[in-house]
């Protein structure tokens, strides 16, 4: 078991490091880095794709949490279970990092969830990020045996089990998932503060939110809509901790046509568009305060493998060099103008 920093804060756990930067912009993509239709993924050449994506310079991988097949919904995510998946691209990369979007708390013991996380922590050497959500399926909870209607209580007692058994030895707890008496302790323990981010609001207020997680993730939204949202974001952590860096974070769905001058269309959250939109469309996010965007291919009508590559080769390039003139420029606010989503 590696080493733990008790007193390290999220700022020094390398998965956080890689994804997050105040005043930058940069990209995950969110498991299966594939296209497909209907709801399940081939999940074929994943290893090989997340080596590459490493490699390019994206900053994290993501899974998704589906406990069960709900047709309705139309996407299984990666389909293996999120933590069993995260052990096995851990193994197979070395320093991007590895995130989740989002592990369902009223659905899963919160001292099962702390000691996966911490265990995919200390066995990536720091990488996972953990996001969390209240859930929104509505035919996993029955099946569960959870109260739906709970879910936003639940949601708060476990986020705070799960933080106060991760950072404390031997906790006094007491929550709708059990009791801990002080007489035992959860370990592996993470190896810095593990960064938590909230999905949503997960039936929290915003204060809530900017108060206890580290960041923040959201939903596509026109740029101009997304620019009040990261602000109301930014105005609550003020509130909650001065001077504190707390990320914004989006999901986006992207069909990247060959034409790299393709005008954009929309798509479910997202857009087809060529790689010239997509850069002017992202420089205008980091405009507006949008720390990291989470890439999924999934209605792409090229190969998911060629769109990677593209993107990694002639977007995040060109997107460094734009946020080292401080995401400025009069393509930002064009994109602002145009943007479908």
């Amino acid at each position: 078991m590696l080493k733990v920093n008790p007193t390290a804060g999220v700022e020094q756990a390398p998965g956080f490091r890689r994804m997050f930067h105040a005043g930058h912009l940069t990209l995950g993509v969110f498991f299966p880095i594939e296209a497909f239709k209907g709801d399940e993924p081939s999940m074929r050449d994943q290893e090989r794709l997340a080596q590459r994506a490493e490699a390019l310079g994206y900053a994290a991988l993501w899974v998704r949490d589906v406990p069960l097949r709900d047709p309705s919904f139309g996407d299984l995510g990666q389909i293996y279970d999120p933590w069993v998946y995260l052990g096995w691209i851990a193994a197979h990369t070395q320093t991007i990092a590895l995130a989740t979007g989002s592990i369902v708390l009223p659905l899963r013991h919160p001292l099962h969830v702390a000691k996966a996380a911490a265990s995919v922590d200390q066995l990536s050497g720091g990488r996972l990020v953990l996001g969390v959500a209240s859930g929104d399926r509505p035919v996993e909870f029955p099946a569960f045996g959870v109260d739906i209607e709970q879910r936003a209580v639940l949601f708060r007692e476990y986020f705070e089990v799960i933080r106060s058994v991760l950072e404390h030895e031997y906790p006094v707890l007491k929550s709708a998932a059990g009791l801990l008496g002080g007489n035992a302790d959860l370990v592996p323990k993470p190896l810095a503060r593990l960064p938590m981010l909230v999905t949503g609001h997960s039936g929290q207020p915003l204060p809530w939110i900017a108060e206890h997680a580290d960041g923040w993730i959201t939903y596509p939204r026109g740029v101009d809509r997304q620019a009040e949202v990261a602000a109301r974001w930014r105005s609550a952590v003020h509130a909650a901790t001065p001077g504190a860096f707390k990320p914004f974070a989006q999901s986006l769905y992207v069909d990247l046509a060959d034409d790299p001058h393709l005008p954009p269309t929309p798509i479910h959250l997202g857009f087809r568009a060529g790689r010239h939109f997509l850069l002017r469309f992202l420089g205008s996010l980091g405009a507006v305060g949008v720390n990291h965007v989470i890439l999924n291919f999934k209605y792409g009508a090229r190969p998911a493998s060629e769109v990677l590559e593209e993107i990694g080769t002639g977007v995040l390039p060109a997107l460094a060099d734009l946020q080292g003139d401080k995401l400025g420029g009069s393509s930002g606010s064009a994109a602002v103008r145009t943007e479908p989503v």
